[in-house]
């Protein structure tokens, strides 16, 4: 390699006469463009992941929460999964026995959430839909978990529209 005017090249190329395209310090354009450094591979690494979480939220159309249980008919609570189905533009409850219930969002009429703290330490957090079924006015009660309340009331309002109304004890929310 021969040093000319502050640029690598080789023998052949400056006996032949061929220039070879060069950058400012002096190397060569080519060679450096299409490297992978840390800081490139950095670069489309985020992009990536960018273009990835927000494709998934586009395409998040049910939120389903595991942790609810629902009274049955005798007045035991059994685990149930609660889903905001966007696609059926519907709120599904399926127990864990029992029949699932499918209730439209243009069928809820109002919703409430309640905070009680029982004498033994039990802290429940309720949630009641009021809805109707053709002329029949119908209730859904579900009791939640203090780990995944605030996220199922927040997911009323989003995929509803609807807000829950406070009633009783109002402190946790």
């Amino acid at each position: 390699m021969i040093l000319v005017e502050g640029a690598f090249r080789c023998k052949r190329s400056v006996r032949a006469g061929y220039k070879i395209p060069t950058s400012r310090k002096g190397r060569e354009k080519w060679g450096t463009r299409f490297r992978y450094t840390s800081s490139i591979v950095k670069r489309i690494v985020s992009v990536l992941l960018l273009v990835l979480i927000v494709a998934a939220l586009g395409f998040a159309d049910e939120t389903s929460f595991r942790h609810v249980k629902v009274p049955n008919l005798q007045g035991k609570q059994i685990k149930a999964v609660l889903t905001f189905s966007d696609n059926d533009k519907a709120v599904e409850v399926r127990p864990a026995k029992g029949d699932p219930v499918n209730i439209s969002y243009s069928q809820i009429d109002k919703c409430s959430y309640e905070y009680t703290n029982a004498l033994m330490g039990d802290k429940n957090y309720w949630l009641k839909v009021e809805y109707h079924d053709q002329d029949a006015h119908k209730v859904l009660v579900l009791l939640m978990t203090k780990n995944n309340y605030i996220r199922i009331l927040d997911a009323l309002k989003t995929h509803t529209g609807i807000d829950a109304e406070i009633v009783g004890n109002a402190k946790k929310r």
